[in-house]
This record gives structure tokens, C-alpha cells and sequence, in this order.
């Protein structure tokens, strides 16, 4: 089909736009303000440009049914060419506020002198500023350390050194001194942030109609220095301290107060078992755990401190979920947070922050790999400058902003957006209970978030609940998603309820301290695809023998990324981190490149699409876990089993990754009831593991493929299944 977008939106009828929700009385007007300003992109106008001109004109409405946004939408791209042309895109950067932009300005003052005649603006010069900023790390990273709240207590002899060959990341910011967490708690004039600034915004979950609370930046430093004294009357400098809560303005000042005080925090997700608890406690040597006695979601208490009795014996202090008292009994040794807190009094209301190195470990997280274990991540003061400058590059997130982003401390972007908000001057904003529901969404409304973090898997429980309706987004400018595979429609939904901003996908991880691909408000976005890599970040695709594609060319293979590597990690504490990210690479342009593990689609007009893993690794949910994770779990659910594998399936729509397993029996001849082996499976994975994975597929078969050394070949099984889900599908 030709280019040209007639026969598209002008095809729609009164009939179609009443069958999509609207009134019969508003079809008429509502299609002649369609038709008017899809003829205002000009006779002849392609179908993107036409879609664009529909987008800007206002035309869709926030309060228009979803049916009708999805009408409009897929009318105007119909017929359009994907292996021609790449994904369509669904938002334009304009070529007035891109200049507005944090990175369009950056450009807008240094381009003309670090590009020279090629400079033109920030949309048509991305590319160039990119590859200089690849090119030219020192340069880059001088002129962004200078837009965020980074105060040195002693200044950086050099940007970056790469005489140390034993270091294939190279040594960054060398012999600077300072503590991150002071950075994020002192006003900072640059960033117009005052004493009197908005520090955190937030509401406890139950009351949905009463004002959102606000905590200034002053008041934000005081608790952490009372906390910090409470830490320093009790454990010796550089102890690592766990956090298992939810993310609370507590669980907040809590993480800062640890790391101003020189102390290391030991990030745990909320939502672990208890021997999963353990396991982290037991691998970083954790002297202590923070938790809470339970966890509010919906208006139910979900036990928390029990699960962190059963998984450690380390000393727990403990936070009352609602009000000041504690519901429960503290075993021996245990602590309140009112009792913890009570050993700060009579102490000074000023505090002297420990001041350290760059590469000074700050946090450890953690992240599965294929063998089962989970990974120790150390996080040093470099990790949260990558981080913040990513968020200020891609999601151009500015001082005067609110940003929300329900996430967890024991997940990588628990950190990332406490950091992005302190050390970039904006307003961090808490929603203290279940972000599944409408009471999330009001809460969002009434904050006045202007930075709207996600998942791919909230976003689907709020269309599916319709939790927008009636609620007012347009203060949204900028969304975001990050931690699995973006549904098409889902994220059509998400934008329109704020207007159709654009939503920048993110592609990372934890030993990264942030994304490698991601999107940009100076390029075109496209549903369910990453715009380009992350500035300063340069990596190739690799084909079966390991040989790079050529840039730019269309393509499939797995990921190689340059290894010097702002924030990266360069350790693993309880792995070989070469072994884990160097051993197999190739050698590209004198230096080894560094293992992500992703698979990724290069498409034509140069987007990206993630694949996969080339490991064996799954993403369930947003979270990382392995194969070997979960079969050790599944292997024990049912004394039949002989043994099972785990994959997990990409749908062919887009979407979230599915769990399928598949059990060979002890007696191959035996019959067995698949739904109670899947009930099962899910009991096991929920008590052992973690009760936000999903059995959404089970397979009895009589044996596994595997090499002629007896290893399990994962992806042949992956590919069956997916085949025979398709052909099921199809029927």
C-alpha cells in the first residue's frame, strides 16, 4: 500500500465512532475535527504525519473511551509497511520545546562548539551529540556532572583514566571525595532547591480524599540526622544494614541516613520469601534489617516481620505500618523504631556525613543469574550520578518536577528515582499502600506527578480497571516504563490518559545502574520500543560468531557493550565479575566488550526491540530470575516429578513474558491431572520463591531435548512451546 494516509481516517464513519463509545449527538462534530485536522497535514500527507497532525490538534481527549483512541489510532497506521518503514511512531519531539529540554539546552550551548558546522538543533544533531558523547567521555560527563547536585568534598583529578589496562571499565573520577547521600539533603542554588523546597510528596493509602502530605528538604535532613545518630549509637562505620519494607518516606530517610553515615545498605524486596530473605542477609553479611511489622495493600495486612523472623537472626528494627504501635510481639533482640530511634536523643541536630571515595561501596542489590544464586551487586557513589544523569538526559527530569515511579528499595529502581528526584532538584512523590488500583491513579492526580514511572504489568491493571476515569493527568509530561516488554495497547491507553505524552521505555540493569537503550524526548517514540542507546553508551550487535553487525543496519543478535562504562560495576562480591560480564566476549576496537545478555532487534529507522536473553534467564513481571530458580522450586512440589524446565514465553502480541513448565514424570506411562500440578507449581513458587510469579503454563512431556554433553536445551523448548501457543491461537 502506498504511503499516502487516504483511506485511513477518512474512511471512519459516524457508525464506527458511536460502535467505539461516543454519544451519537458528539459522532458528527468529533469526526469533522478528525477529518479537519487530518487534512491540515496536506494533500498527499503520509500516514505517520497524518497521525501526527490528529495527536496534536487535541482531537482524542483524555476522557474518550479507550475504543475510540484505538479507532483512531490503528485507522491512521493502517496498511503501514513495519519492514519498510520501522514501527510507527505515536509521538514528535516539537522543534520549539525541544530546545527546552534538559539535554536540548546542554546542546543548544556546547553544540556549535563541540560539533562545529554540523551543529543544527537538538532534533536533527541527536545523533551527532551521541556519538560525540560516546567519543568523548571526559567531554560529556564534565559538562552533565555540572546540571546535577553533586557537591565534591574533594574535586575529581581526572574524568577518566584508562592506564590501568586491569580495569576494562576504566577508572572514573578519580581521587574524588564525597558523600551521595549529603548531595541529595543540602540546597543547591544551580537547581533552585532551597531549605523551603518540596523534598517528598505523599499520602498513606486509605486516605485517598484527604490533601497529600509534604515534607520540605530541611524537614527530609532533619529525620535522616536523627536516624544517622540512631545508626552511629549502635553499629560500627561501614556495617551493612538491610531494608525489607515498602517504599515509605521512612524507608526513604532510612536509606539516606545509612549512607550519610557511612554504612552500607543491603537492599531486600519486600515481596521475598523467607529463604530468600536469608539467602541476602547471609551472602552481604548484613548486621541488622529494617522492616515493618506488616505491609497495607488494599486495606489488608500482609505479614512482613514474620517472614524476616523466619529468614535471618540478624537484629530487626521494626516500623508499625499503621499508627505508632506495633501489632505484633518482638522476638528477643528485636527493636521498635520507637525505641531506635530514642537512642538519637539528646544528640546534635547537625551531623558530620562520612566522606569518602567515588568507588566507597554505598548499597548492595541484587540480581538472579542462571545459576540459581542471586547475584550481589555493589552500588558505589558513582552508580547514583549514572543513574540521575540518565533520568536528566532521557527523561529530562527538571527541578520543577514531581516524580513518581512504585517500585520497591530491594528493586534497582527503588534508588533510581530517589536519586533522580534529590540530586536533580525535583519533588519525590510516595504512595504508601497499592499502586494496582484507582486509589494510586487519584493519588497521582492530586500530587500533580509530572513524571509518571511504571511497569508494563501496572499499567495493564489500570486499563483493565478503567482506574483513570474521571481523573485529571494532564499535569503528566513525561512517562515512563521500564522492567519487562510494553503491550502496543496497553501503553496507547497509558499515553492517552495524559494527553499523548510520550513514554520513554528503559532497558538496563542493576550492574549498570541504569539503561543501556532507552527513548528521548529529541526523537520520534514508538510503542513497545527503545529510541536509541543511552547517551555515552556505545555497543554493537552481535551475530552467532560473535562478529558485529554494522551500525545502523537492521539486525538480530545478542548484545556487546563498550566497557568503559560510566557507573558500571566492576566487582560482584559473592561472583567472578569478569566471568560473569568479559569471559567469551570479542574484542571490538582494542578492548573486550561487556556481557548484558539481552537479544535485541535493530529495526529499520534505527529502534530498538528486546528479544530475550541470550542466557537463560526470564523476566517475569519486571523481575529477573533464572530457570535453575525456579526448578529447583518446581522439582520438589510434587514426588511424581522426575524433573521440570521452566521458559517463559514472549506473546506474540507483545506484553509481559509468560511462565511455562514443562515436567517429564517418573513413570512415563502414568496420567496426571495438569491444572493440580499447575496449583502445585504456583504453591511452591509463591512459598519458596516469590508470590509475584505467575504459572500461566503447564506441560507434561516425556523427556527434554538436550546436547550430547546432557545439557538442558532451554531454547528449543522455548521454541516449541511458543510454536505450538501460536498454532493453538490460531485454531
Amino acid at each position: 500500500m502506498a504511503a499516502s494516509a487516504r483511506g485511513s481516517v477518512w474512511e471512519i464513519q459516524p457508525r464506527d465512532v458511536e460502535a467505539a463509545g461516543l454519544a451519537a449527538a458528539d459522532a458528527a462534530a468529533f469526526l469533522a475535527a478528525l477529518r479537519s485536522a487530518a487534512a491540515a497535514a496536506g494533500s498527499g500527507a503520509t500516514r505517520d504525519a497524518v497521525w501526527a497532525a490528529v495527536a496534536a490538534a487535541g482531537v482524542l481527549r483524555p476522557e474518550h473511551p479507550h475504543a475510540l483512541h484505538q479507532l483512531v489510532y490503528y485507522s491512521a497506521y493502517a496498511g503501514w509497511d513495519r519492514d519498510a518503514r520501522g514501527p510507527p511512531p505515536y509521538w514528535f519531539p516539537s522543534p520549539i520545546d525541544c530546545k527546552q529540554t534538559n539535554l536540548g539546552r546542554l546542546m543548544e550551548a556546547n553544540g556549535p562548539k563541540l560539533l562545529g558546522s554540523s551543529y543544527k538543533d537538538p532534533i536533527s544533531s541527536l545523533s551527532h551529540f551521541y556519538r560525540f558523547s560516546v567519543e568523548n567521555q571526559e567531554a560529556y560527563w564534565s559538562m552533565v556532572l555540572k546540571q546535577l547536585a553533586v557537591n565534591f568534598k574533594q574535586e575529581p583529578r581526572s574524568i577518566l583514566s584508562t592506564s590501568d589496562r586491569s580495569k576494562k571499565g576504566g577508572t572514573w573520577l578519580q581521587g574524588a571525595v564525597l558523600n551521595i547521600a549529603e548531595c541529595c539533603l543540602l540546597p543547591c542554588p544551580s537547581l533552585k532547591r532551597t531549605d523551603d523546597s518540596t523534598a517528598i510528596i505523599w499520602r498513606d493509602e486509605g486516605l485517598d480524599d484527604y490533601p497529600v502530605n509534604h515534607m520540605s528538604l530541611k524537614e527530609l535532613r532533619t529525620q535522616v540526622i536523627t536516624v544517622a545518630h540512631a545508626l552511629d549509637a549502635m553499629f560500627e562505620k561501614g556495617d551493612r544494614i538491610a531494608i525489607d519494607m515498602p517504599m515509605t518516606c521512612n524507608a526513604v530517610i532510612i536509606y539516606l541516613a545509612i549512607i550519610l553515615g557511612g554504612f552500607v545498605v543491603v537492599s531486600i524486596a519486600d515481596s521475598f520469601a523467607p529463604q530468600e530473605i536469608g539467602s541476602r542477609m547471609g551472602v552481604s553479611k548484613a548486621k541488622a534489617i529494617f522492616t515493618q511489622d506488616f505491609i497495607v495493600r488494599g486495606g489488608k495486612k500482609v505479614p512482613l516481620y514474620s517472614r524476616v523472623v523466619q529468614g535471618t537472626s540478624s537484629k530487626a528494627v521494626v516500623i508499625p505500618a499503621i499508627g505508632d504501635s506495633l501489632g505484633i510481639m518482638l522476638r528477643n533482640g528485636d527493636m521498635s523504631w520507637k525505641d531506635f530511634l530514642s537512642r538519637a536523643a539528646g544528640r546534635s541536630s547537625s551531623y558530620s556525613p562520612v566522606y569518602q571515595s567515588l568507588d566507597a561501596l554505598t548499597n548492595i542489590l541484587f540480581s538472579s543469574g542462571t545459576t540459581g544464586e542471586p547475584k550481589a551487586i555493589p552500588w558505589t557513589q558513582l552508580s547514583p550520578i549514572r543513574c540521575a544523569s540518565d533520568t536528566w538526559a532521557h527523561l529530562d527530569v527538571r527541578p520543577c518536577d514531581i516524580g513518581c515511579w512504585p517500585t520497591n528499595l530491594g528493586w534497582v529502581m527503588g534508588p533510581i528515582i530517589i536519586y533522580s528526584c534529590f540530586l536533580t532538584g525535583a519533588t519525590l512523590a510516595l504512595y504508601h499502600g497499592s499502586p494496582l488500583g484507582r486509589d494510586f491513579c487519584k493519588f497521582v492526580q492530586d500530587a500533580g506527578v509530572t513524571v509518571l514511572g511504571s511497569v508494563p504489568s501496572l499499567v495493564k491493571s489500570w486499563k483493565a480497571g478503567n482506574c483513570a476515569e474521571g481523573l485529571d493527568w494532564t499535569k503528566i509530561r513525561v512517562l515512563g516504563t521500564t522492567g519487562e516488554a510494553s503491550d502496543i495497547d496497553d501503553n496507547l491507553w497509558l499515553t492517552s490518559r495524559a494527553s499523548y505524552k510520550p513514554i520513554v521505555e528503559c532497558c538496563g540493569g542493576t550492574e549498570l545502574a541504569s539503561s543501556y537503550i532507552q527513548g528521548s524526548l529529541l526523537r520520534p517514540q514508538v510503542f513497545g520500543a527503545f529510541s536509541g542507546a543511552s547517551m555515552s553508551t556505545g555497543f554493537v550487535i552481535l551475530d552467532e560468531q560473535g562478529t558485529p553487525y554494522p551500525d545502523d543496519v537492521p539486525c538480530t543478535g545478542e548484545v556487546g557493550l563498550f566497557p568503559l562504562y560510566f557507573g558500571a560495576s566492576d566487582r560482584l562480591l559473592n561472583a567472578d565479575h569478569d566471568k560473569v560480564y568479559f569471559d567469551g566476549m570479542p574484542i571490538y576496537k582494542g578492548r573486550q566488550l561487556r556481557r548484558h545478555g539481552d537479544v535485541i532487534q535493530r529495526t529499520v529507522g534505527g529502534y530498538y526491540i528486546v528479544q530475550g536473553r541470550a542466557d537463560d534467564t526470564m523476566n517475569l513481571g519486571g523481575i529477573k530470575t533464572s530457570s535453575v530458580e525456579i526448578e529447583r522450586v518446581c522439582n520438589r512440589a510434587d514426588e511424581c516429578l522426575l524433573e521440570t524446565a521452566t521458559v517463559s514465553i514472549k506473546p506474540s502480541g507483545g506484553g509481559p513474558e509468560h511462565l511455562a513448565i514443562l515436567a517429564v514424570l517418573k513413570d512415563r506411562s502414568a496420567q496426571y491431572d495438569v491444572n493440580l500440578l499447575k496449583r502445585k507449581f504456583q504453591t511452591a513458587i509463591q512459598k519458596n520463591l516469590n508470590p509475584l510469579f505467575k504459572v500461566s503454563y503447564v506441560k507434561v512431556v516425556p523427556e527434554f531435548p538436550r546436547t550430547a554433553s546432557n545439557k538442558l536445551l532451554r531454547r528449543v523448548l522455548r521454541d516449541q512451546l511458543a510454536q505450538e501457543l501460536s498454532n493453538r491461537s490460531k485454531l
